[in-house]
């Protein structure tokens, strides 16, 4: 890894990536602590008390218990992609349409996103500023008009899609997925003080008598965190290499040709689409919570988008599950595979080119895609249920949703500085 990243700051054009990317970085977590103009500072505190804030935390970067402009983070953006993708799926014809159309359709389909993202930020910023003000007893937002309420919507949609737009140029200038590298920002942020809020509760504050307690617990957590990110890292490397063959090619012993196809095809962006499709239903949720917080409808719908409680982190990981499947389809299309294939002149060894090597290929992912979702549920799960029986901090039950995340995004990253490097090393030897 330290050699990867001497050899990275040595080259020009990865130092330039590395640099660029830091910097958009530096500007995001400028922006998560400016709060939005109009809000009352003071009522920020409150706000923080909300069960909800840890968890919207976890894709803002700590934006929303600052009340920022970037309060929202990606997290419409990802919502806004559910949506479009499973849009995709014939259900809508000029969506299924532009999505065979390559470079072409994707920018036209990437379009329709960012406006969906648009609507769905300023709902979700209203909803939120309303329902946090209420909790606050009216003391969130200094002047209780419509027009206020519709000025605090937009700067925090503009944050968002700012946000968006720095994402993309991480995407295109920098490293890594531009959205994966705010989120994963946001968390490596907030690492500091979430490990001081562990150290002050188990030693600082505690008794005499439960110090050493409080020590062997941090340990024990720090010694857990060690095993899980090995494990995890394990599995996010792993593969199944598919043997390729090409009938236009001369058998030369030794070598032979593999499509590698990852245990975990979906990688991390099941679990960021997870909790995205958890926190926005429960941010409306906070816009009617001192209205009907005794009515059975509402609490109802809190058991269900809460993290904090069994049935929502089933549901959680139940939504995981889900999204690794569907995305694993989205990432490697059998039936264009199968295409690409052919037209290559290329078959997979005793299967039939074609309709086979799709049914094939699909066969094969649903059984990576099981390993792969059990996995990652697992991880997200085990964390949060141990939060929630043993009331362990907030911190520690989405430590495995953090983690999965981090790893994931620092594994893409290592990756893409890998293939950099060996795209410098031809280019040298061609010159």
């Amino acid at each position: 890894m330290f050699s990867t990243l001497k050899n990275a700051f040595a080259d020009k054009e990865i130092r330039k990536k590395i640099f660029f990317t830091l910097f958009i970085l530096f500007l995001y977590r400028i922006g998560s602590n400016i709060t939005v103009p109009g809000i009352n500072a003071g009522a920020i505190s409150k706000v923080a008390e909300v069960g909800l804030i840890p968890i919207l935390d976890t894709v803002s970067g700590g934006g929303l218990a600052n009340y920022s402009i970037f309060a929202l983070g990606v997290s419409p953006y990802i919502t806004a992609q559910i949506v479009i993708q499973l849009l995709q799926m014939d259900i809508v014809p000029r969506l299924v349409e532009w999505g065979k159309q390559g470079e072409v359709g994707r920018r036209k389909t990437n379009q329709v996103t960012r406006y969906l993202s648009l609507v769905v930020a300023f709902i979700q910023s209203i909803g939120i500023t309303l329902g946090f003000n209420a909790l606050t007893s009216a003391g969130l937002v200094k002047e209780q008009t419509v027009t206020s309420y519709i000025q605090i919507g937009i700067i925090m949609t503009a944050g968002t899609m700012l946000l968006t737009w720095l994402g993309d140029q991480i995407t295109d200038k920098g490293l890594g997925n531009g959205v994966s590298m705010l989120i994963f920002a946001g968390i490596i942020a907030r690492l500091p003080s979430g490990l001081y809020a562990l150290i002050k509760e188990y030693i600082i504050n505690a008794s005499a008598s439960d110090r050493t307690t409080g020590i062997i617990f941090i340990v024990a957590v720090v010694v857990a965190v060690l095993l899980v990110t090995t494990f995890v890292t394990y599995v996010q490397q792993a593969n199944r290499k598919i043997p390729i063959q090409y009938t236009r090619r001369a058998a030369v012993s030794g070598s032979e040709s593999y499509l590698p196809l990852k245990v975990n095809v979906a990688g991390v962006i099941p679990v960021i689409f997870a909790s995205s499709f958890i926190v926005t239903p429960a941010t409306v949720l906070v816009a009617f919570q001192s209205s009907y917080s005794d009515a059975t409808w509402y609490k109802v719908l809190s058991e269900i988008f809460s993290l904090q409680t069994t049935t929502g982190a089933l549901i959680y990981t139940f939504l995981i599950i889900l999204f690794t499947f569907f995305y694993a389809f989205v990432q490697v299309n059998p039936e264009k595979l199968a295409e690409n294939l052919q037209k290559q002149g290329a078959y997979i060894p005793s299967v039939w080119p074609g309709k086979e090597t799709e049914k094939y290929v699909s066969s094969l992912l649903m059984k990576l895609s099981t390993v792969g979702a059990v996995f990652l549920g697992l991880v997200a799960l085990l964390p949060q249920l141990a939060s929630n029986i043993w009331g362990l901090p907030q911190s520690i039950g989405l430590g495995g949703t953090s983690l999965l995340i981090v790893i994931g995004v620092a594994l893409e990253i290592s990756r893409q500085i890998d293939g950099l490097l060996m795209k410098q090393e031809y280019v040298g030897f061609i010159r």
